[in-house]
């Protein structure tokens, strides 16, 4: 499964920015997929998550009511649109995918089996 991430860019402070994780590779069936955020230094924080169907979606407390995860199967993309972005927005976006599917650990980094080559949003103040 291979996975690349685009739609990172220069902002300012209040724009919108729009991420799409394109996915091929594997087996016919969609897998859940995620976003991760990685400041320097830090570890990877969870963004957003979502099941194969698309129907089941879950949230990061950087994303809460900012941040929209949604996915077109019949591209094979993962978007992530975020509004009203703030500074400490800025790092690496990391799209990925755990070989075991959805479930609680969608949230975990460390579950991840598969992951794209990020895309890199910084935003002005």
């Amino acid at each position: 499964v291979q996975l690349q991430a685009s739609g990172g860019g220069l902002v300012q402070a209040g724009a919108s920015l729009r991420l799409s994780c394109k996915i091929t590779g594997g087996t016919s069936s969609p897998y859940a997929a995620g976003w991760f955020r990685q400041a320097p230094g830090k570890e990877r924080e969870f963004v957003a998550g979502i099941n194969g169907r698309g129907d089941q979606k879950i949230y990061g407390d950087l994303a809460k009511g900012r941040f929209t995860i949604s996915r077109w199967n019949d591209k094979n993309t993962v978007d992530l649109q975020m509004s009203s972005l703030k500074f400490d927005d800025a790092g690496v976006y990391l799209c990925g995918s755990p070989k075991k599917g959805w479930g609680p650990w969608i949230s975990s980094a460390y579950e991840y089996d598969y992951w794209g080559q990020g895309t890199q949003v910084t935003v002005s103040s």
